[in-house]
C-alpha cells in the first residue's frame, strides 16, 4: 500500500492578495511560512513537488531531511490573461465576466485550457506513483498547487466530487492511500 500525503503550498503574497497566481514564480510570503509552526506533518521516505519555488521551498521547510523530487507535470495552470490579478482587477473584464458565468469551465485567455491542464497534471501524479512503487516507497508526500490538486482528487475520488469541491487552504491537503496496482483505497484531509 502507498500512502500519498498531498500538501498545497504555503501562502504566497500573490495568494493573501487573493491573485490568480499560475505560473508567476512568487516565492513563499513570511505570513505563509507560519503554517509550519502551527502543523505537524507526517513522516514521509520521499517528496514529489511542482517545479515553482513555493512548492520547493514548502517542501524543503516541511521535510528539510529530503530532497524535493521536480516533477514540471505538477506545476499550477497557467492563468493567461488572469495572470497575478484578482477579482477587484478584473471584475469589469468581459472575458473574466464569462469565465465566472461559465462556472470557471472556458479556456482562460491566452492561458492554459482546464482539460489539458487536468491531464498534464494526472500526467505527473501518475509518475510520481510509478516511480515510488518502483523505489518500494510507503509514504510519500506531494507539495502542490491548489489547482494541481484538485485535478487529482476530482479524478480519482469516490464518489466522485467536481473539481471545485477540492479548494484547500494554504499547507492543508489531504492523504489517499493507494493499494499496490496504484487503486485508490481511501482518501481523507490530513490538515
Amino acid at each position: 500500500m502507498l500512502s500519498i500525503i498531498m500538501i498545497r503550498h504555503f501562502a504566497t503574497e500573490g495568494n493573501l492578495s487573493k491573485r490568480y497566481i499560475g505560473v508567476t514564480d512568487e516565492p513563499l510570503s513570511e505570513f505563509g511560512k507560519h503554517k509550519l509552526k502551527e502543523t505537524d506533518y507526517p513522516v514521509v521516505e520521499a517528496v514529489f513537488s511542482s517545479p515553482l519555488k513555493r512548492c520547493v521551498d514548502t517542501a524543503r521547510l516541511i521535510y528539510p531531511n529530503l530532497v524535493p523530487m521536480v516533477l514540471n507535470n505538477l506545476a499550477e495552470c497557467d492563468f493567461g490573461d488572469f495572470e497575478n490579478k484578482n477579482y477587484m482587477e478584473l471584475k469589469n473584464n468581459i472575458d473574466y465576466q464569462a469565465w465566472i458565468d461559465s462556472g470557471g469551465t472556458l479556456p482562460f485567455p491566452k492561458g492554459e485550457k482546464l482539460e489539458a491542464f487536468k491531464s498534464r497534471c494526472i500526467e505527473g501524479f501518475h509518475s510520481a506513483v510509478k516511480l515510488s512503487l518502483q523505489e518500494g516507497y510507503l509514504r510519500i508526500a506531494m507539495v502542490v498547487h491548489g489547482g494541481t490538486m484538485m485535478s487529482i482528487l476530482e479524478k480519482y475520488s469516490k464518489p466522485q466530487k467536481g473539481y471545485y469541491h477540492w479548494q484547500v487552504e494554504n499547507g492543508n491537503g489531504y492523504r489517499m492511500e493507494l493499494d499496490d496496482d496504484g487503486r485508490l483505497i481511501n482518501l481523507c484531509d490530513i490538515l
